[in-house]
């Protein structure tokens, strides 16, 4: 993205600050998500809208997110108000960021749908490289 000066409002005072404080914490929280078709995320959870947990106080900072869709980034889930949850990188298997933790389903004795994608993606990966160098 070519973002030299790109800041973490968490950990950088200085710098534009693509993610910054959230207006009110969402430690311990939980929201709707609503994911768009055709995503990744999609077909991680098979549906379009989640309740997700959040342990979490800083998010995509609005002022970026015109500048964030002109990149190859997909903005692939929001919350009801608007805010960006998630993006993923087009080209790569396995490519998402989420402001929610979908591992933390783990809390509930339930299966993570982000975790089990990436396992699936990691064999698909472990598949072909071995398909193409097969272990003697």
């Amino acid at each position: 993205m070519g973002w030299g000066d790109a800041g973490h409002a968490e950990t950088d005072s200085g710098g534009r600050l693509v993610i910054a404080p959230l207006s009110c914490s969402l430690v311990e929280k939980s929201g709707d998500i609503l994911i768009e078709p055709g995503t990744l995320l999609a077909q991680a959870y098979g549906k379009t809208e989640s309740t997700e947990g959040y342990h979490c106080n800083f998010g995509v900072n609005p002022d970026f997110v015109a500048d964030l869709k002109s990149f190859p980034l997909r903005l692939s889930a929001h919350d009801r108000d608007g805010d960006v949850r998630a993006m993923e990188l087009a080209g790569y298997r396995f490519y998402a960021a989420t402001l929610f933790q979908s591992e933390r389903a783990a809390l509930r004795n339930a299966l993570s749908p982000l975790v089990v994608e990436l396992l699936r993606a990691a064999s698909v990966a472990i598949a072909a490289r071995n398909s193409k160098h097969p272990v003697l």
